[in-house]
């Protein structure tokens, strides 16, 4: 017992002469006043560090004339969040609208001949940012990202030579093509969307399954939902960019390219060196002007190519001379082209 007392005073004796020595201590005359407490921090913008306001979303939207209804708290807040994912991406919405002033002309002139709507042109800057030579991980290639089966089930060539799902023009006729069928299975251009990507099957099976055929109330694969957000959300900074602050001078932008068509059939392969030559063109060249072609030469078959603008004729004569390679006896006529140009 008298030893616990004795550690007990002890420790309060040692306390004591703590406290006692920080007083010394704070009141020593040459040790100045006590730190400050430090000020708050005031953020000053600076050009390269500015202030980041939010983009508010608009009340109202259509996406190919159908509203979205954003007065469901779950449809905005989907919408929400691919809309920032799109607006903050500076360098790629740059790119979108560089390369849609090259490619929307074609896109709009197919969707005015088969009187769809616009917004549709959209679908392929959400499929591939409007690049020829995009490639998905599943093997989907081209601008609209076909598969190999979807690509031949509408009419597109897909072989060892040539691959038309690189062809702007071709795959974007076979696309609209293809989402208006959609369309008149499904009803609405939101389920024709959908069902590009994630399947007419996957999607029947849904609709019937929920007994819904609305596709904001339906709960699909979470990459099918974003997918129609997404494009809902391009859409948004695409048709008003300078409202985000996306300002893109016309020397900036990437016009059409211009080229003449020719539709020709072929009984036998042209290495395009030789075309180049004679056309005073260059195997980049047309290499670059007709993406669909994977080797080193025209392979034999019927399809269209392009050559530069007013190199047409020069092709023209070109085929002709070669269809005196063939033997006479089995074709009167090796090659049929017509001109068009661009």
């Amino acid at each position: 017992m008298n030893k616990n007392l004795t550690t007990v005073v002890f420790a309060v004796l040692i306390f004591a002469a703590g406290m006692q020595t920080a007083q010394i201590i704070n009141t020593d005359p040459l040790a100045g006043d006590p730190p400050a407490a430090a000020a708050p921090r005031i953020f000053v913008p600076t050009p390269s560090n500015p202030v980041v306001f939010d983009h508010s979303l608009p009340r109202d939207l259509q996406l190919c004339g159908e509203p979205v209804p954003l007065h469901d708290k779950r449809v905005w807040e989907m919408l929400d969040r691919e809309f920032n994912i799109t607006v903050w991406d500076r360098a790629q919405v740059y790119m979108y609208l560089k390369r849609a002033g090259r490619y929307f002309p074609i896109i709009e002139a197919y969707l005015d001949r088969r009187d769809m709507p616009d917004d549709l042109k959209y679908l392929a800057v959400a499929e591939s940012a409007l690049l020829t030579h995009s490639r998905s991980p599943k093997g989907a290639r081209g601008p609209w990202q076909f598969m190999t089966l979807s690509a031949r089930s509408n009419g597109l060539r897909r072989d060892g030579k040539i691959d038309e799902r690189l062809n702007f023009e071709r795959a974007t006729e076979a696309a609209l093509k293809y989402l208006q069928l959609l369309y008149k299975k499904f009803g609405s251009w939101s389920l024709a969307m959908a069902a590009y990507n994630g399947g007419e099957t996957r999607l029947r099976r849904a609709i019937k399954k929920q007994k819904v055929a609305d596709f904001y109330r339906l709960n699909l694969p979470l990459e099918t939902e974003r997918y129609v957000f997404r494009i809902a959300a391009i859409k948004i900074v695409m048709s008003d960019p300078e409202r985000f602050g996306y300002v893109l001078s016309p020397a900036g932008n990437y016009h059409p390219l211009k080229y003449d068509s020719l539709e020709i059939k072929l009984r036998r392969p042209i290495n395009i060196v030789d075309l180049a030559d004679e056309i005073d063109s260059d195997y980049k060249e047309i290499k670059e002007l007709n993406p669909q072609l994977l080797r080193d030469f025209l392979p034999a078959g019927r399809y269209i190519i392009h050559v530069p603008m007013g190199r047409g004729p020069a092709a023209h004569r070109f085929f002709i001379s070669r269809s005196k390679n063939v033997s006479m006896a089995k074709q009167t006529r090796t090659d049929r082209i017509t001109i068009k140009r661009h």
